[in-house]
């Protein structure tokens, strides 16, 4: 009776863990196409761009008009630079945030797989067990509470990170604004 039932609590895991495998991998892959979308769309957009800029400076008639024409494109590619930057940032954490709610939710899965295979093995433990299957209770719970710090840290760390990323880009919107004031001046 005891080979069944961990035979198949070890199938259902397997299961399981395929299934998480995948759902994490579709996760990591949508991320990964939304970037090569991003990509796409900037590189066409660049390229259309910089088409019209070749176009405009070399119709420009002296060399004053073509220092105005390229103190003019300045602002607007800082400023895209930094929209681009923003939804980079934005994907990367969007994807980061579910592939960590795919792992929380696979780990309270297996937390609660595992504790039931182990009240199962209480149940059918033969006489004098009893100290072993609670050791391996508190070694459980010991490692689940473990996870849990673990996991409250890399959350911080990652609401750390974003705090930061918007500040350096608030910052460096702020020196592209005062840069291109100076130029237009």
């Amino acid at each position: 009776m005891f080979a069944e039932q961990f035979s198949s609590a070890a199938k259902a895991n397997f299961e399981s863990q395929v299934a998480a495998a995948n759902a994490f991998n579709n996760k990591a892959f949508e991320g990964i196409a939304q970037l090569f979308d991003l990509n796409l769309r900037a590189a066409r957009a660049a390229l259309a761009e910089s088409t019209a800029t070749a176009h405009q400076m070399l119709a420009a008639k002296d060399p004053r008009e073509l220092v105005t024409l390229l103190a003019a494109q300045s602002q607007p590619a800082a400023e895209k630079t930094v929209a681009y930057s923003r939804q980079v940032a934005g994907i990367a954490a969007a994807t980061q945030a579910e592939l960590a709610k795919a792992a929380e939710e696979q780990t309270a899965t297996r937390t609660r797989e595992v504790a039931g295979l182990v009240d199962d093995l209480l149940k059918n433990a033969p006489p004098g067990m009893e100290q072993a299957v609670a050791m391996l209770k508190t070694t459980m719970a010991n490692s689940g509470a473990g996870y849990e710090q673990i996991n409250k840290f890399a959350k911080q760390a990652n609401e750390t990170f974003e705090e930061n990323f918007s500040k350096l880009f608030a910052q460096f919107g702020a020196t592209v604004e005062k840069t291109a004031a100076r130029a237009r001046k």
